[in-house]
């Protein structure tokens, strides 16, 4: 009689359930995983080699393409480990437009995730809801920064400039009725904040739509409850953070165990899980996009009625106005120092971390006094979550692998590097 072995299988580099490029190893009894080696490096790019070439601002863009659908959430840690390094205080307008782009930020990731979750798993529509969402805060993002997706708006010592008086308008054309054009833009007659006021008051009945669609779908629950189920204990082993942590049952929460910015004066919950299952991970985000709506309405609020500064005034690290640039020789020096050679940071070494869309995303700083970072060290939750990608598929069957992969919700250019 014929032996029968174990057979292996290249799941990848390229499948649906990643954002980047993943080779998988998969030893497979048939249809059920023995074994998960995941092989990374596909899409590595040497962002903390090449920071070390860069002035400290330089090397904000780089940070939009690290999690490259987290952009600002990224610029935040690296920026909050320069003014660790530098003893600098941040306007407390600048700190709520930080903490509102961030949760801005965590419901487009959160968005992306569910849409493209969904599709991995067979739930095909799932994507066209959360991208007709997405496209009002890009629209935002856009409107801060020029760019929708690699906005590089925060700065340190604050945010690039203060939020725009007004939005910018659809115009007509012959694919769009006047009428269709009206309705669009009937949101973006005032300003930013009028913007966002209207998409916090509209966005949890879409998210009761999005439930409707899944939670209690049959086949999204065959697919997803008890499988990769992680115990509180062993999530904590492995070094988990965010949804996947929570998921376990672990209330940790950066923003409310270690607040940074302003986060200590907002009203929010911190939802967590049961059984440590991908249902739970859904769950847990889902959840966590209504408390970024809670929050972001909260620094709306606070906004309207706090004009204020947004960036230090410390000329060394940030740039003087233009006008007082044009009309004294003391900002045009400032000016022309900050253009030439950047900031010089102090000799220090720091590390700041923020809750991240996907965990605690932190940054490890080492200035040898110049311009230029002497080392820097990326805290990539993604790598963490993807290490126990073995132990999680392990018994499972070939199509939960994608399930698992997508409940982490891994992109590889934070991964990779």
């Amino acid at each position: 009689m014929a032996e029968i072995r174990n057979f292996t299988l290249n799941f990848g580099p390229q499948h649906p359930a990643a954002h980047g490029v993943l080779r998988m190893v998969l030893e497979l009894d048939g249809e059920v995983v023995m074994r998960a080696d995941p092989h990374i490096g596909l899409l590595h790019r040497g962002t903390e080699k090449l920071a070390e070439q860069k002035t400290w601002v330089q090397s904000v863009p780089y940070m939009d393409r690290l999690d490259y659908v987290s952009m600002m959430c990224n610029e935040h840690a690296y920026c909050l480990a320069i003014e660790k390094l530098l003893g600098i205080e941040v306007p407390v307008r600048a700190q709520y437009i930080r903490v509102m782009f961030d949760e801005i930020t965590r419901i487009l990731n959160h968005l992306l995730w569910i849409g493209c979750h969904g599709l991995d798993v067979g739930a095909m529509t799932m994507v066209l809801y959360t991208f007709r969402e997405r496209e009002d805060l890009v629209d935002a993002y856009e409107a801060v920064s020029g760019a929708r997706m690699h906005a590089a708006y925060y700065r340190p010592g604050g945010v690039y400039r203060d939020l725009p008086d007004h939005m910018p308008q659809f115009q007509g054309s012959k694919w769009k009725s006047a009428a269709e054009v009206k309705a669009i833009n009937e949101a973006r007659g005032g300003s930013l904040l009028d913007f966002l006021d209207d998409f916090v008051a509209r966005f949890p009945k879409l998210l009761d739509e999005y439930e409707t669609l899944l939670t209690d779908n049959r086949i999204w629950k065959q697919r997803l409850v008890d499988v990769g189920i992680v115990s509180p204990e062993r999530a904590l082993q492995l070094g988990f953070s965010g949804a996947m942590l929570r998921g376990s049952g672990i209330a940790w929460d950066l923003r409310k165990k270690q607040p940074y910015e302003v986060y200590d004066r907002l009203d929010f919950d911190i939802p967590v899980g049961v059984t440590g299952d991908s249902y739970d991970r859904y769950l847990v985000r889902m959840e966590e996009m209504r408390q970024s709506n809670r929050l972001i309405k909260q620094c709306i609020d606070w906004l309207r009625k706090n004009p204020g500064p947004v960036i230090t005034d410390n000329h060394k690290v940030a740039p003087p106005a233009r006008e007082d640039m044009k009309s004294n020789m003391e900002e045009l020096i400032h000016h022309f120092k900050l253009c030439t050679e950047g900031i010089h940071v102090p000799e220090g070494e720091a590390y700041a971390a923020i809750e991240h869309p996907k965990g605690e995303f932190g940054l490890y700083l080492v200035s040898d006094g110049a311009n230029k970072p002497y080392r820097m060290k990326i805290r990539a939750p993604g790598y963490v979550h993807l290490s126990a990608m073995d132990e999680m598929a392990r018994g499972h069957m070939l199509a939960d692998v994608v399930t698992i992969i997508g409940s982490q919700d891994i992109v590889f250019g934070e991964i990779d590097r």
